[in-house]
């Protein structure tokens, strides 16, 4: 198939799908590639949660003020429910360490949390067990349904006039110092610009293609829920989260190897335990984070289940037993600030929008900033990220 396009898009989690339904309102001919017709991605596996108030930088300041103003009436724009609450986040201190210490940590955010002994942590949430934390930390949060919000922004970008295909993306189409278009298992697309949101499997696909690119990933596991008649009336997540400083510390923990020696087995995993209930009754709970530079890695569920609900026991006990499912995915992230956006050095045609932190609340507005990037309007966010990094 030989169709040409202004731009393709891979990858149909919330980063793909916003920025497709973005660059489709420019009256641009766009394609979206997603691998899945039954989607298996990090957007599928997302607490959903907003965290606005953890802007740290004029930049990061500014996208979460529009990425929560942008959640607030986004299912009115797509026609579509993306479930958007706001909510209270609870963020739990251990027993051996002091609340008022771990709270300094969040001292440039621009929101800063109440500060929550025991007992005011298990009135606002009931579940919570007061013989396990010290305190808790409470900020105002947003959520969404991540995977619901994927598919209102397909259904409006389909209904701009985009085009949707399931086929694999299996090698980026390059001619000399040009991106041209993409092969999947099935064709060949061609368009002038390619713009990855891959998630985790995007840096295999540059590489592949000759384009080093600091976009990395850890492998996810997770427990998923059917609805259950347990209520839990707030997101409850550590206060020290572990996942961030193995995120920082990713090229170090596999020092000898290489990121794109496929066959390394070497690993790195940690546990943040928390949980979130969404608005039908089922519930995430998590995480294990574990660091291999083979995407294939297989971890092991079983075990990773174990301790999941092994370390939410102690937390919040009711929830430890609710019947569910182990999930693995995996999840961007870049040694290079909050997300890898923008055209890639020395290669035309080809564009990362990658490896966010913070993805729900600040891939959609920044897919805005990136469609008017590219449409030749202001560029000043983009531009400002890529400083930044």
């Amino acid at each position: 198939m030989n169709t040409n396009y202004d731009w393709i898009v891979i990858g149909g989690g919330i980063t793909g799908s916003s920025l497709a339904y973005e660059l489709s309102l420019k009256q641009l001919k766009v394609l979206l590639l997603e691998k899945d017709t039954i989607a298996d991605n990090a957007t599928v596996y997302s607490y959903g949660g907003l965290a606005y108030w953890s802007g740290t930088t004029e930049l990061t300041r500014r996208l979460s003020q529009e990425g929560i103003e942008l959640h607030r009436q986004l299912s009115s724009e797509l026609d579509g429910d993306t479930e958007f609450r706001e909510l209270d986040l609870l963020l739990t201190c251990p027993l051996d360490h002091d609340l008022k210490t771990i709270a300094k940590n969040y001292a440039d955010f621009a929101i800063q949390p109440d500060i929550l002994d025991a007992q005011q942590a298990c009135d606002l949430e009931p579940l919570l067990n007061p013989n396990s934390v010290s305190g808790a930390l409470r900020l105002p949060h947003g959520h969404i349904n991540p995977q619901k919000t994927a598919i209102a922004y397909q259904q409006a970008f389909l209904r701009q006039g985009g085009r949707i295909i399931y086929e694999r993306a299996d090698g980026l189409l390059r001619k000399g110092d040009s991106i041209v278009g993409v092969v999947t298992d099935k064709n060949t697309y061609y368009s002038p610009n390619t713009v990855v949101c891959a998630g985790g499997l995007s840096r295999r696909l540059l590489t592949n293609a000759g384009i080093t690119s600091n976009i990395f990933f850890t492998h996810s596991l997770l427990i998923k829920t059917p609805p259950t008649d347990i209520k839990l009336s707030t997101i409850v997540m550590p206060a020290i989260q572990q996942r961030f400083t193995l995120e920082a510390t990713a090229k170090d923990l596999l020092q000898g190897s290489s990121w794109d020696d496929y066959h390394n087995e070497s690993i790195k995993s940690i546990l943040d335990a928390g949980a979130v209930q969404f608005l039908d009754g089922s519930l995430c709970l998590g995480q294990i984070s574990a660091v291999a530079t083979n995407p294939g890695r297989k971890l092991d569920k079983r075990l990773g289940e174990n301790s999941i609900r092994q370390k939410i026991s102690s937390i919040l006990p009711m929830l430890s037993n609710v019947p569910g499912t182990c999930a693995s995915c995996l999840v961007a992230f870049t040694n290079q600030g909050i997300a890898v956006v923008g055209n890639v050095k020395d290669m035309a045609g080809i564009y990362l929008f990658n490896g966010f932190t913070s993805t729900l609340v600040f891939a959609p507005p920044l897919a805005k900033h990136f469609a008017n990037w590219v449409t030749g309007k202001d560029s000043q966010i983009i531009q400002m990220i890529n400083v930044s990094s």
